[in-house]
């Protein structure tokens, strides 16, 4: 009886984290990857050049649009070796089973507006 009800509290611990685990899928790479060729085709990177240890790419957003279908939403930042930073978001369908479950949209983020340069710490507005 005893060593059933430790299975029990178990399987109710672990079944939580399984099930969260496999709500969400981690596929950074595919993203990361059909974006570094998106820029290469575009002119706008060399891929030799990019330094693909400082390559970081950050999941935005994940919604389950299927059955064990999500919409993913990464946003991935590219180093080059000469200095230059190309940082993109990414929009695609994955599952638990295929990261590359739909074909992956670019864009190129051309400006990033940083909140806290626009307003100073008094709360005021620049003008």
């Amino acid at each position: 009886m005893r060593a059933a009800l430790k299975v029990a509290m178990a399987a109710i611990f672990v079944m939580p984290a399984a099930a969260a685990l496999a709500k969400s899928p981690d596929c950074a790479s595919w993203p990361t990857n059909m974006a570094l060729v998106h820029l290469k085709n575009a002119g706008l990177i060399d891929i030799p050049s990019v330094i693909e240890a400082q390559t970081k790419a950050v999941r935005l957003a994940s919604e389950k649009i299927g059955k064990d279908l999500y919409q993913q939403v990464y946003d991935i930042t590219f180093h080059t070796k000469d200095g230059k930073k190309i940082e993109v978001i990414t929009k695609n369908q994955a599952s638990s089973e295929e990261c590359s479950m739909s074909a992956v949209d670019v864009y190129v983020v051309s400006k990033k507006i940083d909140r806290s340069a626009e307003q100073p710490s008094d709360g005021t507005t620049k003008k």
